[in-house]
């Protein structure tokens, strides 16, 4: 009868390990890469304002914004005025009277949890 060291049985079981884990993290692994491909085409395709437009040519293009927040700085020349407007799918915001940023708005954590 032959007998097996215990440095081989436990490389053994090493080896059994990494490949039972591995089975089920590349699954996971690849689907959350699939949502999150899915979820970055959706959002290149929603429309926001463009880097440059002025205020007034946002509101004409996107209507009124659902809340206007008050400038912030302006208090120095290196500190421009800073305002943002949030619309219902995005948030613009201005330096003085252009458009600098327009970001997607995204459901809070617990939000994005239930509607799973």
């Amino acid at each position: 009868m032959k007998t097996i060291s215990k440095p081989i049985v436990a490389c053994r079981c090493a080896l059994a390990l990494v490949a039972l884990l591995a089975a089920f993290w590349i699954p996971t692994a690849t689907l959350a890469d699939t949502l999150l491909i899915e979820r970055l085409e959706g959002e290149a395709s929603q429309t926001v304002p463009n880097r440059g437009s002025s205020m007034a040519q946002v509101r004409a293009r996107f209507g009124e914004p659902g809340e206007t927040r008050a400038p912030v700085g302006g208090d120095r020349p290196r500190h421009p005025p800073i305002t943002r407007w949030v619309y219902s799918d995005f948030t613009v915001y201005f330096e003085r009277d252009r458009v600098i940023d327009s970001v997607l708005n995204r459901a809070p954590p617990a939000a994005a949890a239930n509607s799973e």
